[in-house]
């Protein structure tokens, strides 16, 4: 089955003409996980010029992730849209050729495109700033390396999609006709000089070069319920199964952390899945803590399916390959209607999205199972779907995740267990 991804693209003019970038980011259409990053500064252009560039890098970018993908393009440009989409003449001279260029990216039919508001088309709004206040400098901007090394096993895969755009300085000027001056600045961009783009040096990667305000990140503090009746004999516990309450054991586990997490004093806020032992371990942080428990529909646990109490031997032996099959794709559900780590990761990372909006600048405290807190650090992470397999996280223990304004992520803490000492 092919691949899906989304591109989310934009850019900007600081002056229309005037000084003018792209951003575009590539994402998983699944897991909504970025991919790959594309950023320029084009030197004198219009806006409708920069839209264009950061369509095509875009395309280019996720060509070179799978050339057999389908594409899914969302951009805040209503005129790229709808002229890429077919349903707008492109009268400009000046436009055609650029519309050309991404329509040879892709064949045709596996690129639909999609209008949305401004503020769903953050990120990419984001990287066309960058790429402006970076050429301003008198810089190239640049991606911040995965971890683990490339996205896609070589060369930078944004900087050559933003190669493929290196003339953008000598064909940017082009001035809209009255029927392609309908956009405004996408990119919110405030008036700069312009900067010539000859002989840009290299910018220092993102990260640690990165301006060090911020702002206060959302911090949330990741709980695994305590123990259950299931859980020491390592027993498939999820959605599907018997719902079952803490143990003595379990009990005893949240009082513990409850102790632990109010000598800390930092959580303002408690947000629990929905399964009785996440909610009883929640309630007693909360209690301790003063506060009241939200439940998250989103942080529930995977459902397994006909796999639901048996152990990982028992699904070996009754259900051997399709054991295998789970193990060797993150696309594959268990038995019997279950979640795939796909659909959990789909699902997870829309809680994240809400729960990150909801607590800017502030520590919330999420309860919940084994495989929301891997995906969750996974995902922060940009590690590989098989990175679910090689986490350790124990019952009550406590992992952390800070979310920044700039949309990056920091894993401050992994399955601390300290406090059950």
């Amino acid at each position: 089955m092919a691949r899906r991804f989304l591109v989310e693209a934009d850019g900007g003019s600081r002056g229309n003409p005037g000084p003018a970038g792209y951003g575009a980011v590539v994402r998983d259409a699944e897991t909504g996980e970025t991919l790959a990053e594309a950023a320029e500064y084009i030197g004198t252009a219009t806006n409708n010029v920069a839209e264009y560039k950061g369509l095509i890098a875009g395309l280019r970018a996720a060509h070179a992730l799978d050339p057999e993908a389908g594409v899914q393009v969302r951009m805040d440009s209503k005129l790229v849209v709808e002229q890429m989409s077919g349903r707008w003449k492109i009268k400009h001279p000046g436009m055609r050729p650029l519309a050309a260029e991404a329509k040879a990216v892709f064949p045709p039919g596996r690129v639909s495109y999609e209008w949305i508001p401004r503020e769903r088309n953050k990120h990419a709004d984001r990287l066309a700033n960058e790429a402006m206040d970076a050429g301003k400098r008198g810089e190239r901007w640049r991606p911040e390396p995965p971890p683990g090394g490339s996205l896609a096993g070589g060369e930078d895969l944004a900087g050559a999609a933003a190669g493929a755009t290196a003339a953008g300085a000598e064909d940017g000027g082009a001035q809209p006709s009255a029927d392609d001056a309908l956009e405004t600045s996408t990119a919110t961009a405030t008036p700069e000089t312009a900067t010539p783009t000859a002989a840009l040096p290299t910018a220092a990667p993102r990260g640690w070069a990165a301006p060090a305000d911020l702002g206060v990140p959302a911090t949330l503090v990741l709980l695994r319920h305590g123990e259950t009746a299931l859980t020491p004999e390592k027993r498939f516990s999820g959605s599907g199964g018997s719902d079952p309450r803490l143990s003595p054991v379990g009990r005893r586990q949240a009082e513990l952390v409850a102790a632990a997490l109010a000598a800390r004093g930092t959580i303002q806020a408690v947000v629990s899945s929905p399964l009785t032992r996440c909610v009883e371990t929640a309630e007693a942080v909360a209690a301790r803590l003063d506060l009241d428990v939200r439940i998250e529909e989103g942080l529930r646990e995977t459902d397994f399916g006909a796999w639901e109490g048996l152990t990982f031997g028992e699904v070996r032996e009754r259900y051997p390959d399709d054991l295998q099959a789970w193990l060797t794709s993150s696309k594959t559900a268990p038995t019997g209607g279950g979640e795939s780590f796909a659909t959990v990761a789909r699902r997870v990372a829309l809680a994240r999205d809400q729960l990150v909006a909801r607590y800017a600048g502030r520590t919330a405290l999420l309860v919940t199972h084994v495989t929301p807190i891997k995906t969750l650090v996974r995902l922060a992470l940009g590690a590989p779907p098989e990175a679910l397999f090689r986490m350790e996280i124990s019952a009550a223990s406590l992992s952390a995740l800070a979310y920044y304004a700039d949309g990056n992520a920091s894993l401050r803490l992994l399955n601390d267990t300290t406090h059950l000492r």
